[in-house]
């Protein structure tokens, strides 16, 4: 074994050294070293606050609740009177937090984000295992928190996987032991609805939870669990279609944990792709968990267009192995960042090994062989119950990492991690500031109705192509390498307009209907050659 992790630290080191050499502009800036609490959830709200979360029942965090508050629940089985928070409202514009009050126990849980911008917040462990918690944000910011119905669920949801509706509402898919979903909010009459192909896909490692869920552009749903995928019209309760298994038949789901998007979508909104990426090899949970023997994660991507009649699936080598990465669709249109996770090892406590601490941009239009960047390392290693999602600004915040049954920061490999950080790829180089656009909105969001046109003005130094690309993202909810709900569309715009003075117009056709884009808040970009601007929030609806 000793010649091996020789080699494995030799590569690391390699991969360090040849990311350092290709990242070119792409940086790391820590945010906070502690928000006192493990980020193994996150949710963008529109008014640019961050929610972030952990489960209630590790014990004590390292922060407070407000106003010498505190939490009794006799059913917890850490800590029974509890006054520490183990939420918080991470403000991005002023780099600031406050503690949260969640009651029942969120660990491993599924979110969305309703169309009136509410997180809807659903299931979780124990006493939160058929809760639903709503956060509404305030307009200041300053005294909103979280309201909870501790029995609104029909089922038990813990690792199930949540997507908003063309109708609004969300569906709620799976979890442990449970082959089945539900919506909400409900029509009276609705329960839970059989859905076999979740206990097809289960095996003796689960490898199913956390399935990959994306709304089609036909309104049905792709679902992938474990290593291979359908496509369900929820509404029926009917598999339209199965798709190939996919090469190699490795599991993708969690405790083996890749990750997976759906593909930005183009004007004409026809078609689908999906990409899923890295994940572990068949009996790694078991290898790890019972030997303590950490297998290599995968190293392979699969795309396929959901959308064609015969569907194959194609097959591409990552620069590196990696299983629990998040994958952050970036506003540019053109770009997927894959970034945390381990080189070895599954999901799961203290089985994960081999941080890989390289992000990897991976550009989906590129010639084939030549479509992975290597990006500036981090020097923080994000493991089990890591996250990363995409803010208005461009940057990826970046949290969390707890491979232990509590918070543990001494006497361990790889300690509990409270810090937030922001990761910068090169299009926020200071040498694109003069491509880098800047959309006039006066603060405020702009009304979206479906398949109207709207204006967008902005400024730019530098504009030697008049045909900019405007591209439309939902924030997405992020837990246990996954991002619900994540989606970029790149919007039908004509050539953007001089105003003089540096100063353009650029007329943009919002999307068709909420197959294609469900109702709610997103951010609009205006993007130069590459650059793309400071979002602008808007609501769709």
């Amino acid at each position: 074994m000793a010649p091996r992790f020789i080699w494995s630290c030799i590569l690391v080191s390699l991969l360090h050294l040849a990311a350092s050499v290709t990242a070119n502009g792409s940086r790391w800036a820590l945010l906070q070293s502690s928000i006192g609490v493990s980020a193994m959830h996150m949710q963008l709200l529109h008014n640019d606050h961050v929610i972030i979360f952990d489960r209630t029942d590790f014990g004590l965090s390292n922060i407070s609740l407000p106003a010498g508050n505190c939490r009794d629940d006799p059913r917890d089985q850490a800590l029974q009177h509890d006054c520490s928070a183990h939420s918080v409202d991470y403000d991005v514009v002023s780099n600031s937090f406050r503690p949260l009050t969640i009651l029942t126990d969120t660990w491993c849980s599924s979110a969305t984000v309703a169309p009136d911008g509410r997180i809807i917040q659903t299931g979780g462990f124990n006493d939160g295992e058929r809760a639903v918690r709503i956060f509404d944000p305030c307009c200041d910011g300053s005294n909103c928190d979280w309201v909870e119905n501790p029995s609104a669920l029909a089922s038990r949801r813990w690792y199930a996987t949540n997507q908003i509706l063309p109708d609004g509402r969300a569906i709620i898919i799976g979890g442990r032991r449970q082959f089945n979903y539900e919506f909400y909010p409900k029509f009276s009459d609705e329960g839970i609805f059989k859905l076999p192909f979740l206990s097809q896909t289960h095996d003796p490692e689960e490898n199913n939870l956390y399935p990959f869920v994306h709304l089609n552009v036909d309104g049905n749903l792709f679902v992938f669990a474990n290593n291979r995928a359908i496509l369900l019209d929820y509404r029926a309760g009917k598999v339209m279609r199965s798709y190939p298994v996919m090469p190699e038949g490795d599991p993708r789901n969690y405790p083996s944990s890749g990750s997976s998007v759906l593909l930005p979508l183009s004007p004409a909104a026809d078609e689908a792709e999906v990409l899923v990426c890295g994940g572990a090899p068949k009996g790694s949970y078991i290898s790890a968990s019972k030997n303590r023997v950490f297998v290599t994660a995968s190293s392979t991507c699969g795309r396929i267009k959901i959308t064609d009649e015969s569907p194959e699936w194609q097959m591409e080598t990552m620069p590196v192995s990696r299983v629990m990465g998040d994958m952050v669709l970036l506003p540019t249109g053109a770009e997927v960042l894959i970034i945390n996770g381990a080189g070895a090892g599954t999901a799961g406590w203290e089985l994960g090994s081999n941080p890989v601490l390289t992000p990897v941009i991976y550009q989906p239009d590129g010639p084939p062989g030549y479509r992975f960047t290597l990006q500036k390392p981090s020097t923080i290693p994000r493991l089990y119950h890591s996250t990363a999602i995409m803010l208005r600004d461009g940057r990826v915040l970046v949290g969390g990492s707890n491979p232990h049954v509590g918070y543990n920061f001494s006497s361990v490999q790889y300690p509990t991690e409270l810090s937030l950080e922001a990761f910068s790829p090169d299009y926020l180089d200071q040498k694109a500031s003069d491509r880098r656009p800047q959309i006039d909105t006066e603060g405020s969001t702009i009304e979206l109705a479906y398949g109207c046109e709207f204006a967008l003005s902005f400024t730019a130094s530098e504009l030697r192509n008049e045909s900019v690309t405007v591209t439309m993202l939902a924030p997405a909810f992020a837990t246990h390498s996954f991002s619900m709900n994540q989606r970029l569309l790149i919007l039908a715009s004509k050539a953007a307009m001089s105003g003089g003075e540096s100063r353009y117009c650029v007329t943009v056709t919002a999307p068709p209907s909420g197959m294609v884009a469900p109702p709610g808040y997103y951010m609009v970009f205006v993007v130069n050659e590459g650059v793309p601007s400071d979002g602008a929030w808007v609501r769709l609806r």
